[in-house]
């Protein structure tokens, strides 16, 4: 299973997510970024040799490449609307490519699972959004 057109849509709407790495020690660390998605993979990082030395680089380098992503917004408060992409998955680089802010290093990461809820953008009901689970293929 893969991510529903609606999802990819969403996804390449967005410009900023949530990235959260393992750090020594078990300590997880998350930081917001710019991404890219392809279709297939998120890319995340940035121009310059500078990026080399980021946490989440140095996290995935030291050999933690499980992730978490989160690309979400709040479309409105009352009524309440709320959307989102929760991704797991694993994380390989840096890799150095053309991106977003052009050449330089970036994460690669590969989802292994996902959940999204209220692509439609509708307001929240009597219950809560029901959200989508998804298995990504390796």
């Amino acid at each position: 299973m893969s991510f529903t057109d609606e999802e990819i849509a969403y996804l390449r709407s967005q410009p900023v997510a949530r990235l959260a790495t393992v750090g020594a020690g078990g300590q997880p660390d998350v930081v917001p970024v710019a991404f890219e998605f392809d279709g297939t993979y998120f890319w995340v990082g940035g121009g310059g040799r500078s990026v080399l030395n980021t946490r989440k680089i140095r996290n995935v380098r030291s050999g933690h490449h499980q992730v978490a992503l989160v690309v979400d917004d709040m479309l409105s408060f009352e009524p309440f609307v709320a959307r989102g992409v929760r991704v797991y998955g694993r994380a390989e680089g840096p890799i150095e490519r053309m991106g977003m802010v052009g050449p330089g290093f970036y994460l690669r990461i590969k989802p292994t699972v996902s959940w999204s809820w209220n692509m439609a953008g509708d307001p929240v009901g009597e219950t809560w959004y029901e959200a989508r689970h998804a298995l990504h293929t390796p």
